[in-house]
């Protein structure tokens, strides 16, 4: 009884003592470098959004940022070596929808859960893709669109950059909500999709901003709308899809940071503050919006809710498709 008391004792003791630490403020923290993981290859996106709150994150915390590129399966091995490394601070991730919210209805034996495995700290930005469609279409509107393939159901071919991207999931929410039946062609990237398109070999895609707007500029392709919840700054006259009668039409790429789960509070909450007045910097605005995103922030839980919504939203899209990657 004495051994079993002193046991309940020593366990009181540190539980207390955790508990103690996890209150304290990180004021020490961060002591040394911290890397920052990107599930993809470097000149993308990703890499840029990565880069640009990298860069002034550290001068906010006085250490260095370090972008780390891990691409591959598309964003699976970043995500895992992430969602695996020592929750002490200096491990972060460039999480987005690919990796949090369509990879986990979409891979079968995901070597990470995007709920359990990380520690949300705050969504950087969210930014909505265009539907465009080459001129030899003839169409000018989403209700043109939508008539055409409801008059041709199965005959439309749309593209995308690769089997389980955000432009598949944009146009399988499409023609779900519009009622219609298009035929899907996947490219191996966003390069080749881009190219297809320009050449008439498929009609129409939801790509990018950054990446279709001098085509639409040029007149070479034709905007019908975008799927955000409000017009871009880019592109004030093209509508969002909503607008045009999808009613309650609305999806995103979105990227934010997170760190391993069990990383302590305190520092999450000091990345936090940290990163919302990195957002707040109207160079990074401007170098975001340039790449057609918005800045958001916020709090650690409502970017929690966030990704449990995507999934869930997403999640339903890809099991009403039937679509699955090994």
């Amino acid at each position: 009884m004495i051994n079993v008391y002193i046991k309940i004792l020593a366990l009181a003791a540190f539980g207390a003592v955790m508990g103690t630490a996890q209150a304290q403020p990180a004021s020490g923290y961060p002591s040394r470098p911290i890397r920052l993981i990107v599930p993809f290859a470097p000149g993308g996106g990703n890499d840029n959004v990565a880069r640009t709150v990298g860069d002034q994150l550290s001068r906010i915390l006085g250490q260095s940022i370090v972008v780390e590129n891990k691409a591959g399966a598309g964003g699976t091995i970043g995500a895992e070596l992430a969602a695996k490394a020592a929750p002490d601070g200096y491990t972060l991730f460039l999480g987005g929808v690919g990796s949090l919210a369509i990879n986990p209805s979409l891979r079968k034996n995901l070597a990470y859960d995007p709920i359990k495995d990380f520690a949300p700290i705050t969504l950087l930005a969210k930014s909505p893709l265009v539907l465009v469609v080459h001129p030899k279409l003839k169409v000018h509107s989403v209700k043109e669109l939508i008539a055409l393939a409801k008059s041709q159901p199965g005959k439309l071919n749309y593209a995308s950059n690769g089997n389980g991207s955000s432009s598949q999931l944009a146009a399988l929410m499409f023609t779900s909500m519009a009622g219609v039946s298009m035929v899907h062609v996947p490219y191996k990237g966003l390069s080749p999709a881009l190219t297809g398109l320009l050449s008439g070999e498929v009609p129409m895609m939801f790509s990018s901003v950054v990446a279709i707007l001098p085509h639409i500029q040029s007149g070479k392709l034709i905007a019908l709308g975008v799927t955000g919840s409000k017009r871009l700054a880019a592109l004030p006259d093209v509508p969002t899809i909503a607008q045009t009668g999808l009613a309650g039409y609305e999806t995103n790429s979105w990227y934010g940071i997170l760190a391993p789960a069990g990383t302590p509070r305190p520092i999450v909450l000091k990345l936090n503050e940290a990163l919302n007045r990195v957002l707040e910097i109207p160079e990074v605005k401007t170098r975001l919006a340039n790449e057609g995103a918005e800045t958001i922030g916020g709090t650690p839980e409502q970017f929690a809710d966030y990704i449990k919504d995507e999934k869930e939203l997403l999640g339903k899209v890809i099991a009403k498709s039937g679509i699955q990657l090994n």
